[in-house]
């Protein structure tokens, strides 16, 4: 295995790949490519300074660090929208490309099956999984969302660069197994992860009974039970109450 070096990491991602037969995977896969090499090369990011890797729905892009990340998110968030626009215009329904990205930075190592290693790599992967930057595509009218980590976030995006305004960017949390993973979504938060973030399973539209899946926790006291409320709430699970200081039960 090589030592890690430092780079920067750029994910593409086409959404709904696997619903679409052989003949559109095809199409879309050759989409992809083109799409990434054109946004990396107008970004001043020849085949010398990258190393890419091909995950069949997804391209992996290991970019020196020498590169200028302004120059690779200003491409991201106007050639690349620009370029879905035009090929997405030409196509049929079940063509249409649509992609999420992802902009990270940190160490990475290349063992000698040309795999790709680190830990840096892998939070990079989990937020182009996040269901936030799915549902991101999902609700939005264009065919692109992209997502940035906290590191090119601090070292680049709040800094505030011409065609790179920070205020369109989010903060956001991934949950990985590893724990909660800081990212910044350009554009809108989707209704979806508000609704996470704002209590999990319960449901909080205005006049809608609350139902908490797990056991809240509250201090000191004990009412064992699923237990009804006046109002029509339901609390599954134990419910403790006492004491001054409170928390929610694990799982919420």
């Amino acid at each position: 295995m090589t030592d890690p070096v430092s780079r920067t990491i750029l994910l593409l991602d086409i959404e709904k790949y696997s619903a679409r037969d052989d003949v559109e995977q095809a199409y879309l896969r050759r989409m992809l490519y083109d799409i990434a090499d054109r946004a990396l090369e107008s970004a001043g990011i020849d085949e010398t300074l990258r190393l890419r890797a091909d995950r069949g729905d997804s391209v992996m892009e290991l970019i020196d660090a020498s590169a200028p990340v302004t120059a690779l998110l200003r491409t991201l968030l106007t050639s690349v929208p620009d370029q879905l626009r035009s090929v997405n215009r030409m196509a049929s329904r079940s063509a249409q490309i649509r992609l999420r990205g992802v902009v990270s930075t940190g160490w990475v190592a290349v063992d000698k099956h040309d795999g790709w290693v680190g830990s840096d790599l892998n939070h990079a992967c989990r937020l182009l999984d996040a269901d936030v930057l799915r549902d991101a595509l999902r609700e939005r009218t264009g065919d692109f969302a992209l997502c940035v980590s906290d590191s090119v976030y601090a070292g680049v995006v709040r800094h505030d660069h011409v065609s790179i305004p920070k205020e369109q960017f989010h903060e956001v949390t991934v949950d990985s197994k590893n724990g909660p993973l800081t990212a910044w979504l350009h554009g809108p938060v989707p209704t979806g992860a508000a609704e996470r973030r704002h209590g999990g399973n319960a449901r909080e539209e205005k006049g809608a009974p609350s139902v908490f899946g797990n056991a809240p926790v509250i201090g000191g006291g004990t009412v064992n039970g699923d237990q009804n409320n006046i109002t029509g709430n339901h609390i599954g699970g134990d419910f403790t109450i006492g004491g001054s200081a409170g928390r929610r039960g694990e799982g919420s």
